[in-house]
């Protein structure tokens, strides 16, 4: 490629005016301004009329930029940056939340490995994904938003990435709430590109491989083309112990040295390193299985536990600081309760595409997708505890003094603490299988998507005017499975339950003398230490657990516009558009899942649905001031508005619209607003999910004496859960209670979808300015507020935010407090006030608000300017996202807020300068987190560490044209090492620092 194609492409990326002789530096990151045309030659120009497609709009237009504000990533961003995927390219947009599968060290696991664009911190269901400007199938699945895995898109064959910025639903349709992202692929591409690149961080405990092969080709004298993409990239499965600063195994814990909420002190302290106390790899021996710690066996005067061999030792709790919580001790890390730290991603896209013009005024295009990835985490670890005594399928193991695998050393310690064992008293095995009993720990989640698109587009005469006019078809699949091996509950027991001796062991189940119930396959299992089980008896017990998911979906878009008549300052455009839209979705749990016998027993019942979809709308341009007719200090205003007329066959009929509006007072500065109504619609999971019910950890419980104090209303939150306690003297005092649901599954939680669910709706107001070389050549400045208020948000809402709403509001609604019910008094191992049962479903919450503002800054420096006779130049770039308020409400009378959290901070921003002379490149990269708060509540009465510092990285890369056809580059990702901010995990870059190097070949 030589240097006037590649600053072309560069240019192209950019955005920028065309009359610029040299764009040097950072290429790939631009806020749209408003005078692009097709790149050429400064002399070239005046006689170029490129009217072109602009995402937010279906009107072909003679300028790029619209109303509302529009961030482009050029294809060059991969080679600057080192970026292997779209996904990866997402992560460097300020306005996007960052999606990476990482656990945040809380029990969560680390996800499925699909990675969506989410704007504003809305969730990824509030944006729309869009290829070429047309829908494309959800890979989700269940309860989950409808969205578009980024890992799946073909980053060899990406012109440039598209953003609007703020709604856009009246253009697109249902989800474009807080913006659409576009994927734009490149329709005429020539030759042959090769890239390679390899990457590990500086422990080697990442490494990541990429590889991409474009291939293009015109024919028929330059009327066809097609263009092939194949590419795959790994990135490997982290476990929290990988890193030191996510292996602290950190939890909160009550306080015993605060005196009360005036007096300084936080009411809980930092645990560290956090250990679960009741339980072990070997097998902690309780005597009854509760109220622990009261029940661990005693031998010799000391607790007691099995080693890996299966003989009794002692036992060190560590310091215990309640339930489930220790310092220290034998029993197992928090944090290897979930050890995966980040999933696991595999990769391998095919896409290919088509075109070719029967005539100037009418081409045929089509496109053929194939993409196939694998995301693999490691999930909660089979354990058998006497936390959770009251399920049979992961309560503690009891065994008798003739079970077959104690040895007779074992039987006389264990009749020497508790002689009713040797009258035939059960005890109890308190432990954790992770790796001992199913052949893999790990998750894995596969989609497999096809799609293929054909359509037709051109222009004719008629009337005295000309249209453009488009028509295409596309039908998409997604097959997903989730798979994992378990351990089959009902199985377990029995092969646990064991007689006879060492040598011959029996499953009671077998001679108890009951036909009914015999199993010949079962085989007795050792649960006496680490790996004596016979691996027989693992066979017999584990079993593949999961579901399998197809997504489809027919979409038919049809367009036509032209100029309807003209007036002094220019054309009057409209487009009309008509899209049918027929999706389905099935969801088959595997034969484990269905019949309930894996996990916490919950019975998965498959299901399917489907809907289809009537679209109506049209757009109109129209140009009031500008071309020859202008003013002083009114050189362009224009108008834009859309209509959306919505027929759902499920949930019935939606108007959206939007008005929008630029001016141009003079060159060099536009003004510009938008305001917009758009809609989203429930799918078909979210409606119809089958109801199950499965024990479950409950997440905070705001009355636990750790939580009482926070929220977004503390004293609200402490006088509900007073009354509450009030009113129940079986409860255990509020001043001590402890939860043991929040961390322990022991609550039965009812899921499933919610018939009544409407359509959410968000007024969407934008308003800005763009600055392009008004004071000084080749700086453009933009700067955009974004106001989003959105009613019937349909959330996600599990027991969490149930008992959330129902303690935080002033005037809490029944509604809402029956979600959930509590123990009236202790059962003997869980204190009365404890969750008892809970719901997870999806509940149209409210409101949203999100307000800020986006800005973005771009200065082009030639250097010849200072020293003749160089050609080199640099750019220095500023994109930054503000973060004024983002509040969630279910009740519409109380709000809680994540801006200046971890989830989002107030600050997000981003700093690049970059070089370049000749066939040398440099370009560094700052990324900035501003300081936060832990909680929107967050004081040091009720939290150690209540602000979170800011946080700066460095990003560097090197790159080098070594011939016409080869690029050479290196770089560095982090390069000073820093650490995300204590305590969080995510509020930075836990894998430190790490290297690239990579190979461009083009020919």
């Amino acid at each position: 490629m030589n240097n006037e194609l590649f600053l072309r492409k560069l240019l192209g990326s950019c955005g920028l005016a065309a009359f610029l002789p040299v764009v040097m530096g950072m290429p790939a990151l631009a806020q749209e301004t408003d005078d692009p045309v097709e790149i050429t030659t400064p002399a070239e120009t005046e006689a170029v009329q490129n009217r072109v497609y602009v995402t937010g709009s279906r009107i072909q237009r003679d300028v790029s930029s619209t109303s509302a504000p529009v961030v482009s990533l050029g294809e060059q961003i991969f080679e600057d940056r080192g970026l292997v995927s779209a996904a990866d390219a997402l992560n460097e947009i300020t306005s996007l939340a960052p999606v990476r599968n990482q656990a945040a060290g809380n029990g969560g696991a680390s996800g499925d490995g699909q990675q969506y664009p989410e704007l504003f911190g809305l969730g990824a269901g509030r944006t729309l994904t869009l290829v070429n400007g047309k829908r494309f199938v959800t890979t989700a699945q269940g309860l989950e938003d409808s969205r578009v895995d980024a890992n799946i898109i073909s980053s060899g064959l990406i012109e440039k990435i598209e953003i609007v910025q703020g709604g856009g639903a009246a253009v697109y349709g249902s989800d474009a709430i807080a913006g659409v992202v576009n994927y734009i692929l490149k329709d005429d591409f020539e030759g042959v590109e090769f890239d390679v690149q390899y990457g590990n961080t500086a422990l080697s405990n990442y490494e990541q491989t990429a590889f991409r092969l474009t291939a293009g080709k015109n024919f028929a004298n330059d009327r066809g083309n097609i263009a092939v993409n194949v590419e795959t990239s790994k990135t490997p499965l982290v476990y929290f112990s990988d890193f030191e600063a996510s292996n602290r195994s950190r939890v909160t814990q009550s306080n015993p040295l605060d005196t009360g909420p005036t007096d300084g002190i936080p009411s809980v302290s930092e645990v560290m390193p956090a250990h679960m106390w009741g339980f072990n790899y070997d097998g902690v021996i309780f005597n009854i299985p509760a109220p622990p710690p009261f029940a661990l066996t005693s031998v010799n005067g000391a607790p007691a536990t099995f080693d890996a061999d299966g003989n009794i030792v002692a036992y060190n709790p560590g310091q215990i600081l309640g339930i489930p919580f220790a310092v220290g001790g034998d029993g197992v890390r928090y944090s290897d309760l979930v050890p995966g730290l980040r999933s696991g991603v595999e990769r391998v896209t095919g896409n290919a595409l088509f075109h070719y013009d029967f005539s100037p005024n009418l081409r045929w295009n089509a496109e053929l997708l194939y993409a196939e990835t694998e995301g693999t985490s490691i999930g909660t670890q089979y354990s058998r505890t006497a936390l959770n005594q009251q399920s049979p399928s992961i309560g503690a193991i009891m065994f008798l003094i003739n079970n077959p695998f104690l040895t007779d050393a074992n039987r006389g310690a264990l009749i020497s603490a508790n002689p009713g064992f040797a009258q035939g008293q059960p005890l109890w095995l308190s432990r954790i299988f992770s790796g001992d009993l199913v052949p893999s720990p790990e998750n894995t989640y596969t989609t497999e998507t096809v799609r293929f698109m054909t359509g037709l587009e051109g222009d004719f005469d008629a009337a005295g005017r000309n249209f453009y006019w488009s028509a295409s078809a596309s039908y998409a699949e997604v097959d997903g499975e989730q798979r994992g091996w378990d351990v089959d509950f009902a199985k377990f027991n029995n092969a646990t339950f064991a007689f006879g001796s060492p040598t011959n062991p029996v499953c009671y189940i077998n001679i108890d003398g009951d036909p009914t119930n015999d199993d010949p396959n079962c085989a007795p299992l050792n649960p006496f230490g680490y790996g004596n089980a016979s691996q027989a008896a693992r066979d017999y017990v584990s079993v593949m657990a999961g579901n399998d998911y197809k997504n489809t979906q027919f979409d038919f878009l049809a367009t036509i516009g032209t100029e309807l008549f003209t007036m002094p300052a220019g054309p009057v455009d409209v487009v009309l558009a008509y899209e049918h839209r027929k999706e389905e979705a099935e969801f088959t749990p595997l034969e484990a899942n269905q019949l309930g016998i894996v996990g916490t027993g919950s019975v998965e019942v498959p299901s399917s649905g489907s809907y289809d979809t009537n679209e109506l709308s049209a757009e109109f341009l129209l140009p009031l001031i500008g071309g020859d007719f202008t003013m002083p200090f009114a050189q362009e205003l224009e108008i834009s508005g859309s209509y959306r007329y919505v027929d759902n066959s499920l949930v019935g009929e939606e108007d959206v619209w939007g008005i929008g509006a630029r001016f141009m007072p003079f060159d060099g500065l536009t003004l510009r607003a938008n305001r917009s109504r758009n809609f989203r619609a429930p799918n078909l999971n979210q409606l119809f999910a089958p109801t199950s019910t499965s024990f479950g950890a409950i997440g905070v419980d705001p009355c636990d004496a750790d939580r009482i104090d926070a929220g977004p209303n503390p004293a609200v939150r402490r006088a509900n859960c007073e009354a509450e306690w009030a009113a129940n003297p079986g409860y255990a005092p509020l001043a001590t209670f402890q939860d043991f649901a929040e961390n322990t599954p022991i609550a039965v939680v009812t899921s499933g979808g919610n018939p009544d669910l409407v359509n959410e709706v968000s007024d969407t107001t934008t308003f800005g300015f763009v600055i392009d070389d008004l004071f000084i050549d080749g700086l453009t400045i933009s700067v955009d507020r974004i106001d989003i208020d959105l009613t019937n948000g349909i959330s996600n809402f599990t027991t969490q935010d149930f008992l959330a709403a129902c303690y935080d509001d002033p005037s809490p609604q029944a509604s809402v407090c029956n979600a959930f019910a509590r123990i009236p008094v202790s059962d003997g191992t869980n204190p009365g006030g404890s969750v008892l049962t809970g719901r997870s479903t999806t509940f149209n919450a409210g409101e949203v608000t999100f307000k800020g503002e986006v800005y973005f800054a771009s200065y082009d420096f030639d250097l010849s300017r200072i020293y003749s006779g160089t050609d080199a130049s640099l750019n220095f770039a500023v994109e930054a996202t503000h973060m004024a308020e983002l509040s969630t409400s279910v009740t519409g009378t109380t709000f809680n807020r994540t801006d200046n959290t971890t989830a989002q901070p107030d600050w997000t921003g981003r700093f690049n300068l970059s070089y370049m002379n000749g066939p040398a490149r440099v370009s560094y990269q700052l990324n900035y987190l501003d300081d936060v708060k832990a909680s929107e509540a967050a004081t040091i009465e009720n939290n150690p560490n209540p602000l979170i510092d800011s946080n700066i990285t460095h990003d560097i890369t090197f790159l080098y044209e070594v011939t016409e056809n080869a690029t050479i580059r290196i770089g560095a990702r982090n390069f000073t090492d820093e650490l995300p901010s204590y305590p969080t995990l995510t509020h930075g870059d836990i894998l430190g620092r790490r290297y690239f190097a990579g190979l461009n070949l083009r020919f």
